[in-house]
């Protein structure tokens, strides 16, 4: 998930906790890209989003160094998450803070969803328990 602490969508921060923890036992996990390229919604310096993250939202899942998600110095993962060489299914630039990728144990991506789904969405929550019963077999 690329995140940002200035966002209309931050308070989707609180689902993305609740949803790593109802599957984290199932080895689920959630991992949060701070990003800066939609109108500045994430100035704030790694560590001061990390502390952000915390106290406001008591997130209990990995949030990464500040990343970009676009553009001429897109990084390396979301390169690979956007490029339809890499990802035919999914593929296509980054809309907003908030986009959601489900990636497989095998690293292939199942879904992706928009910054207007929320993490405890029925098509979100159905995605990430067909992805774990499949896990599991």
């Amino acid at each position: 998930v690329n995140v940002a602490s200035k966002c209309g969508f931050t308070h989707q921060y609180e689902q993305l906790t609740a949803l790593k923890t109802k599957y984290a036992d199932k080895g689920f996990e959630v991992l949060g890209f701070p990003a800066n390229n939609f109108m500045h919604q994430e100035p704030g310096s790694d560590a001061e989003i990390k502390v952000f993250c915390q106290t406001k939202y008591n997130v209990n899942f990995p949030i990464f160094s500040k990343i970009s998600v676009g553009g001429d110095d897109i990084h390396p993962l979301y390169k690979f998450l956007t490029d339809k060489k890499t990802d035919p299914k999914f593929h296509g630039r980054i809309s907003w803070n908030f986009e959601k990728f489900l990636i497989g144990r095998d690293g292939q991506i199942l879904d992706r969803f928009g910054p207007k789904v929320k993490p405890d969405a029925d098509e979100v929550i159905k995605a990430v328990e067909a992805a774990l019963a499949t896990a599991t077999k």
